[in-house]
């Protein structure tokens, strides 16, 4: 068995941003950009007015004081008016200032007798109300760094500079492969020495929480032959294969020699931790990558549903992270836990806790087959492998859960 770390530092190694592919800007939100992008236009691409108001000459204004109003200006006018000397224009927000005037000053601030426009603001300052060509963004200058996370407000900005496609790093496709003769689907009658299954449930909520979209999901049973075909299908079809059940050493457990069968390098296999002692990572590369840089990735989850949420917590959602290029990872805190903790071996524990803001406290029903206490939980509170005794008050390492 390996520890805690070592299996972490196995993972980020073996581990490679997906290559980039090039989506349609309205699907790229919350993607990572995979290339630097500069603006091929000023924004505005003109003098643009910032509210609804009147267009002048400031230099004009401060020397007749009032001005002859003339015609108006909307947004969306393409027609190109010169402001002549002494006048003034009605103007909208969004509208082009014409030539001729370098100001706008609202609605509000003045009174207009017989066409005379009389300005009632005496703090207006040259260019009031104006947004400059270019003062958003000039052409040539860079809008978005490469890396930088799509989100909605970035999408609008690159819609406004033009964009219409974008180079991303894309989410993987993800295989979930259940095994377990025993297994029932949820709303077929339950036989004795059966059990619901859920791990699909869990699992494919957890990717949807990510917007992992593109999942599929197997089920085999305990059968050597089977579990290699599903395996192989799920290779051909899939970045990342998680399976779930039949990794430990019993003589059901078929996960291990299908991997082998599938030409699956194994990288690890059991690590020193509870839950998730029998935790499964390999690697098959691709036929096409001479790298290695584009391997597909397997995880081997233990079957039991606590195992299951705790390992994809702990070790395939980093993994999902460095394939995106997302900051997927849990926040990591330390917090003052509730109750004194001991535990008499030398694993490291993820145990459910619930952390209400200033402590932790670790719940009942930490075994690895009840999923309930997972239900209430909010945090894992990790207890590295060397200590036994954790006292009240004492600081831990809380990894906080997507809410």
């Amino acid at each position: 068995m390996i520890s805690v770390t070592e299996a972490k530092k196995i993972i980020n190694e073996n581990t490679f941003t997906l290559q980039p592919v090039e989506l349609p800007l309205q699907k790229a939100a919350g993607k990572i950009l995979a290339e630097d992008v500069y603006s091929t236009i000023d924004i505005p691409t003109f003098p643009q007015s910032s509210m609804d108001g009147y267009a002048f000459s400031f230099s004009q204004w401060q020397q007749h004081k009032k001005l002859i109003i003339e015609g108006e200006i909307a947004a969306g006018s393409e027609e190109e008016i010169l402001l002549a000397e002494g006048k003034a224009i009605r103007i909208f927000t969004g509208a082009p200032v014409p030539p001729g005037a370098d100001t706008v000053v609202m609605q509000e601030k003045v009174t207009v007798q017989n066409s005379t426009l009389i300005i009632q603001d005496e703090a207006i300052t040259q260019g009031a109300n104006v947004r400059p060509k270019g003062s958003e963004m000039k052409a040539g200058e860079l809008a978005l760094e490469k890396g930088t996370l799509l989100s909605p407000a970035a999408i609008g900005f690159l819609a406004g500079i033009g964009i219409t496609a974008i180079k991303v790093f894309p989410n993987p496709s993800i295989s979930i492969i259940i095994t377990g003769k025993e297994l029932q689907q949820a709303g077929q009658p339950l036989h004795y020495g059966q059990v619901y299954e859920s791990n699909s449930f869990t699992l494919s909520s957890a990717l949807n929480q990510l917007h992992m979209e593109d999942v599929k999901i197997f089920r085999a049973d305990d059968d050597l032959e089977i579990l290699t075909g599903i395996l192989q299908q799920a290779l051909q079809q899939s970045d990342v294969v998680l399976l779930t059940g039949g990794i430990s050493a019993g003589d059901y457990d078929f996960v291990l020699q299908a991997a082998a069968n599938c030409g699956v390098t194994k990288l690890f296999h059991k690590i020193k931790q509870r839950p998730g002692k029998p935790l499964y990572f390999g690697k098959k590369a691709r036929l096409d990558d001479l790298v290695g840089q584009n391997d597909k990735i397997i995880f081997g989850l233990p079957g039991n549903p606590s195992s299951v949420l705790t390992c994809f917590y702990e070790y395939v959602l980093p993994a999902l992270a460095i394939l995106t290029g997302q900051q997927l990872i849990l926040q990591t805190i330390n917090a003052p836990i509730e109750k004194p903790f001991s535990k008499t071996n030398t694993l490291t524990h993820f145990l459910k806790g619930f952390y209400n803001g200033e402590t932790v406290s670790v719940l009942d029903a930490q075994e690895s087959y009840r999923l309930s206490s997972f239900a209430k939980a909010n945090c894992l509170i990790k207890i590295d492998e060397e200590v036994t005794q954790c006292n009240k008050g004492e600081m831990v390492e809380v990894h906080v859960l997507p809410a």
